[in-house]
């Protein structure tokens, strides 16, 4: 079986096909389980952020993997399959690998470096682990994935060259309408990303910093938290006409500002205020592309912050981090490779232990007057003699099947000792159990 990942980012396509691709919990949830439904796939989880929809699987065909994942992704995106073939990538094997490498140390975020990806990685996994989806191979993966991450940015200067997506979508509204502190905020929602823009807001020195939210308890705790008010849904209006800075980013799938909401605010806010700056880091976008035309808003959105990112300078410390992702993928294919012939080994000693047990019991019924001590010793002895048969010769092909062109040895174990199939499949599909959850990241 083998890793294949099928899906689109940023770097694929534009904003518009991303935010209708966008997935809610519950339709990556469904997907999840279409993906084992469908027969290629075995293993299947779902990394999706505000700028990447993917879905690796482990599959053992690669054209019909391909095929159906795409597929899939087309139907439960809401995007026509012959729209979104343009826009998707697919990597497989040591490429995927790679990729989801990549992707955990923020090399192909919008902001290089940005650490946020590691919490959506483990998410993505956890959410894997619980609908019973991420299987060994893609557990060792995404488990891998996180260590990676973390080496990146604890061994490198990787954090110098990005910051989070937030951090930098509030540096190019201050770009336009000057320095935050003093300023008065308005954060609607109050999700992960929206709680790190509050955060980040009031660590700025901002003179009133307002959380709204749906769910008014949420606002309540985070504003609690940060000696700012929470608001309801129905006074944002209110609020908007008084705010200098609006961020939003929140999981509703339409407009949560439309040009009309803003073109109000403008309206009834006093003549001397100045520009409403507004960041909008919700994919799909919670408000509306057209308020870009509005005389006294500024907006900032995932399409602008797309074309800021990539004039962005890059730190010499991303090579070292390729550099890391380089010797992880090779790391990662030779335990894999080692860890494939592992069910054969232990099928051999399971056989071998059954043979010797089988062989003792005739020996049993032949030397009847033999007493215990000497039936131990011989018991002993045997046992030692099988294990010491066996002993470098399986040692030896763990050896051998970690290295490129070692996942033959399997094979060839299995034929010289004619195991049994249905037992190696066993050992191999042990269960996977999900980390105890630590809390939140």
């Amino acid at each position: 079986m083998s890793v294949l990942v099928v899906g689109l980012s940023h770097r694929s396509a534009p904003v518009s096909v991303l935010e209708r691709a966008a997935l809610g919990a519950d339709a990556r949830a469904k997907l999840l389980q279409d993906a084992l439904a469908a027969e290629p796939a075995t293993e299947a989880v779902v990394l999706a952020t505000c700028n990447r929809v993917e879905l690796y699987a482990d599959v053992d065909k690669f054209h019909a993997g391909v095929a159906e994942l795409s597929v899939l992704l087309a139907q439960h995106s809401g995007v026509g399959l012959e729209e979104l073939t343009p826009h998707l990538y697919v990597h497989y094997e040591d490429r995927a690998v790679h990729h989801l490498l990549s992707v955990a140390c923020g090399l192909d975020s919008m902001v290089v470096g940005e650490g946020q990806i590691l919490g959506q990685i483990k998410d993505a996994l956890a959410a894997g682990q619980e609908l019973h989806t991420a299987g060994r191979l893609l557990n060792d993966l995404f488990q891998q994935a996180l260590r990676v991450g973390k080496r990146a940015h604890s061994e490198t200067g990787i954090d110098r060259a990005g910051q989070s997506l937030v951090t930098f979508g509030l540096d190019q509204l201050a770009v336009t309408t000057g320095p935050l502190t003093g300023r008065r905020a308005l954060v609607v929602g109050a999700g992960s990303m929206s709680s790190l823009a509050a955060a980040t807001l009031a660590r700025a020195g901002v003179r009133e910093l307002v959380i709204a939210n749906r769910t008014v308890e949420r606002a309540q705790r985070l504003a609690a938290a940060l000696d700012g008010r929470a608001v309801t849904m129905a006074e944002v209006p209110d609020v908007l006409r008084t705010a200098d800075i609006v961020v939003s980013c929140t999981g509703a799938t339409g407009l949560v500002l439309t040009a009309d909401d803003l073109r109000t605010a403008l309206d009834g806010r006093p003549a001397d205020s100045g520009d409403l700056a507004v960041l909008d880091l919700a994919m799909p976008r919670d408000v509306d592309g057209a308020a870009h035309q509005l005389l006294g808003v500024h907006l900032v959105d995932i399409e602008s912050l797309a074309a800021a990112s990539a004039d962005a300078p890059m730190a010499a410390d991303v090579d070292a981090v390729r550099g890391i992702v380089s010797e992880e993928v090779a790391a990662f294919g030779a335990a894999q490779r080692a860890a494939r012939i592992t069910p054969t080994v232990v099928a051999l000693r399971a056989m071998a232990a059954d043979v010797v047990a089988g062989e003792l019991s005739r020996l049993d019924g032949r030397l009847p007057d033999l007493d215990d001590k000497q039936r131990a010793e011989i018991t002993q002895t045997v046992r030692r003699v099988v294990d010491k048969l066996l002993h470098a010769p399986t040692v030896r092909v763990k050896q051998l099947a970690g290295e490129p062109g070692g996942a033959g040895y399997a094979d060839a174990l299995r034929e010289l000792f004619d195991l049994d199939p249905q037992t190696v499949a066993a050992m191999r599909s042990a269960p996977v159990v999900p980390e105890p959850n630590r809390g939140s990241r």
